[in-house]
């Protein structure tokens, strides 16, 4: 079966218009805190990705095992003079072409490896972000990514594409 290109647009259901294909542009992991740095792939499990932690118990969870931000939204906020980049703001998963913040709490989000997430809470901007900017948590409301469950664990590459199903 061939994979559509990156450039290849894809129908959207909801609009007659044409969009670009939704991708991972970069995987994020951390001992705990942020930034996180970058991996080319990971294994997702139910609870979130391998070598993946967090500073505070309350991020532990199955619900929130995954976070995912828009570079749109990084590229915006680094226009605006905030120095963040893809892991910056402690997000798992940073993508492309997906505009996250807009999906409703349900959408499941298959990756063409495999991986199969829920979106389960909008993320909120944490204290955290003061050490970026203390400005940043204000500036950063309304995309700021979601938290997603894990549906189907499996490995994820950088790259892969993201189809997007209705929850």
């Amino acid at each position: 079966m061939a994979v559509p290109s990156l450039t290849s647009p894809i129908a959207d259901p909801l609009t007659p218009l044409m969009r670009p294909v939704p991708q991972v542009v970069s995987i994020n992991i951390s001992a705990g805190g942020i930034p996180k740095r970058p991996v080319q792939t990971i294994d997702v499990l139910e609870g979130g990705l391998r070598d993946d932690a967090h500073d505070h118990e309350k991020h532990n969870t199955p619900l929130q095992a995954v976070s995912l931000i828009d570079v749109e939204d990084l590229d915006a906020l680094r226009t605006e003079g905030f120095p963040v980049y893809p892991g910056a703001t402690g997000e798992n998963i940073t993508v492309r072409n997906l505009q996250v913040d807009a999906l409703p709490v349900g959408t499941r989000l298959k990756f063409s490896g495999g991986v199969e997430l829920e979106l389960s809470k909008v993320r909120q901007p944490c204290f955290v972000l003061d050490s970026i900017d203390p400005q940043l948590k204000k500036s950063i409301i309304g995309r700021c990514g979601f938290l997603a469950k894990v549906i189907a664990p499996g490995r994820l590459t950088q790259g892969e594409l993201i189809e997007v199903r209705p929850g």
